[in-house]
Protein backbone atom coordinates (compact mmCIF):
# COMPACT_ATOMS: atom_id res chain seq x y z
CA UNK A 1 0.00 0.00 0.00
CA UNK A 2 1.10 3.54 -0.71
CA UNK A 3 1.14 6.48 1.69
CA UNK A 4 -1.28 9.38 1.30
CA UNK A 5 0.65 12.52 0.32
CA UNK A 6 0.20 15.75 2.26
CA UNK A 7 1.77 19.17 2.40
CA UNK A 8 5.48 19.13 3.09
CA UNK A 9 6.12 16.02 0.99
CA UNK A 10 9.62 15.85 -0.49
CA UNK A 11 9.75 15.86 -4.30
CA UNK A 12 12.60 15.23 -6.73
CA UNK A 13 12.76 16.04 -10.46
CA UNK A 14 14.93 13.91 -12.74
CA UNK A 15 16.49 17.11 -14.17
CA UNK A 16 16.51 19.14 -10.94
CA UNK A 17 19.64 19.56 -8.86
CA UNK A 18 17.94 19.69 -5.46
CA UNK A 19 14.77 18.29 -3.89
CA UNK A 20 11.72 20.48 -3.42
CA UNK A 21 8.61 20.45 -1.28
CA UNK A 22 4.95 19.96 -2.17
CA UNK A 23 2.76 22.77 -0.94
CA UNK A 24 -0.91 22.00 -0.35
CA UNK A 25 -3.58 24.53 0.42
CA UNK A 26 -6.34 23.84 2.95
CA UNK A 27 -8.97 24.09 0.16
CA UNK A 28 -9.14 20.26 -0.05
CA UNK A 29 -10.50 20.25 3.53
CA UNK A 30 -8.89 16.91 4.43
CA UNK A 31 -6.09 16.79 6.96
CA UNK A 32 -3.53 14.13 7.79
CA UNK A 33 -0.54 15.82 9.45
CA UNK A 34 -0.92 18.69 6.93
CA UNK A 35 -3.59 19.32 4.27
CA UNK A 36 -3.92 16.17 2.12
CA UNK A 37 -3.14 16.38 -1.61
CA UNK A 38 -5.07 15.26 -4.66
CA UNK A 39 -3.93 14.78 -8.26
CA UNK A 40 -4.78 18.38 -9.15
CA UNK A 41 -2.18 19.77 -6.74
CA UNK A 42 0.15 20.28 -9.71
CA UNK A 43 0.32 24.08 -10.08
CA UNK A 44 3.86 25.47 -10.52
CA UNK A 45 4.91 27.91 -7.79
CA UNK A 46 1.67 27.18 -5.88
CA UNK A 47 2.04 23.44 -5.25
CA UNK A 48 5.29 22.60 -7.08
CA UNK A 49 8.25 24.70 -6.00
CA UNK A 50 11.45 24.94 -8.12
CA UNK A 51 14.13 22.26 -7.89
CA UNK A 52 17.05 24.74 -7.70
CA UNK A 53 18.74 24.39 -11.11
CA UNK A 54 17.46 22.64 -14.26
CA UNK A 55 19.74 20.53 -16.47
CA UNK A 56 17.24 19.60 -19.20
CA UNK A 57 18.31 20.50 -22.73
CA UNK A 58 14.60 20.66 -23.61
CA UNK A 59 14.43 23.81 -21.47
CA UNK A 60 15.17 26.73 -23.85
CA UNK A 61 16.97 28.71 -21.14
CA UNK A 62 19.36 25.81 -20.47
CA UNK A 63 19.88 25.32 -24.21
CA UNK A 64 20.72 29.00 -24.71
CA UNK A 65 23.12 29.06 -21.76
CA UNK A 66 24.80 25.86 -22.97
CA UNK A 67 25.20 27.30 -26.48
CA UNK A 68 26.72 30.47 -25.01
CA UNK A 69 29.19 28.28 -23.10
CA UNK A 70 30.29 26.57 -26.35
CA UNK A 71 28.44 23.32 -25.65
CA UNK A 72 29.30 22.91 -21.96
CA UNK A 73 26.08 22.00 -20.10
CA UNK A 74 25.10 25.06 -18.09
CA UNK A 75 22.27 24.53 -15.59
CA UNK A 76 19.85 27.41 -15.20
CA UNK A 77 17.22 28.20 -12.53
CA UNK A 78 14.35 25.72 -12.48
CA UNK A 79 10.95 26.94 -13.66
CA UNK A 80 8.64 23.91 -13.49
CA UNK A 81 5.90 23.69 -16.11
CA UNK A 82 3.39 20.99 -15.17
CA UNK A 83 0.13 21.31 -17.14
CA UNK A 84 -1.12 17.74 -16.56
CA UNK A 85 -2.23 16.27 -13.22
CA UNK A 86 -0.30 13.70 -11.20
CA UNK A 87 -0.72 10.14 -12.47
CA UNK A 88 -2.17 7.71 -11.56
CA UNK A 89 -3.27 8.87 -8.11
CA UNK A 90 -5.63 6.74 -6.07
CA UNK A 91 -9.02 6.61 -7.84
CA UNK A 92 -10.73 4.78 -4.95
CA UNK A 93 -10.04 7.59 -2.45
CA UNK A 94 -11.46 11.01 -3.31
CA UNK A 95 -10.28 14.31 -1.85
CA UNK A 96 -12.22 17.40 -2.97
CA UNK A 97 -13.87 15.32 -5.75
CA UNK A 98 -10.48 14.33 -7.20
CA UNK A 99 -8.41 11.14 -6.72
CA UNK A 100 -6.08 11.30 -3.72
CA UNK A 101 -2.36 11.67 -4.34
CA UNK A 102 -0.25 8.73 -3.16
CA UNK A 103 3.52 8.41 -3.04
CA UNK A 104 3.71 6.16 -6.11
CA UNK A 105 2.33 8.89 -8.41
CA UNK A 106 4.49 10.90 -10.81
CA UNK A 107 4.18 14.31 -12.46
CA UNK A 108 5.69 15.21 -15.85
CA UNK A 109 7.29 18.56 -16.61
CA UNK A 110 7.15 19.85 -20.19
CA UNK A 111 10.97 20.16 -20.12
CA UNK A 112 11.17 16.34 -19.92
CA UNK A 113 11.59 15.94 -16.18
CA UNK A 114 9.75 13.33 -14.17
CA UNK A 115 8.82 14.51 -10.68
CA UNK A 116 8.61 11.77 -8.07
CA UNK A 117 7.53 11.79 -4.44
CA UNK A 118 10.48 10.79 -2.27
CA UNK A 119 8.76 11.22 1.10
CA UNK A 120 4.97 11.54 1.51
CA UNK A 121 4.98 14.09 4.33
CA UNK A 122 3.43 11.58 6.74
CA UNK A 123 3.56 7.84 7.37
CA UNK A 124 0.32 7.01 9.23
CA UNK A 125 -2.36 7.13 6.51
CA UNK A 126 -2.13 4.65 3.63
CA UNK A 127 -4.14 4.34 0.41
CA UNK A 128 -4.79 1.27 -1.74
Amino acid sequence: MANLVCGGAMLQCSFGQAPSMLMTLPQNKVMCSMPAANIMDNKPFVNILPFAMCTSMANPVVTAATAAAFGVLTPMPCVPVTPAPWTPGCPTVMIANQPALNDSSVLNCVWGGVIQIKQAGQAQVQTP
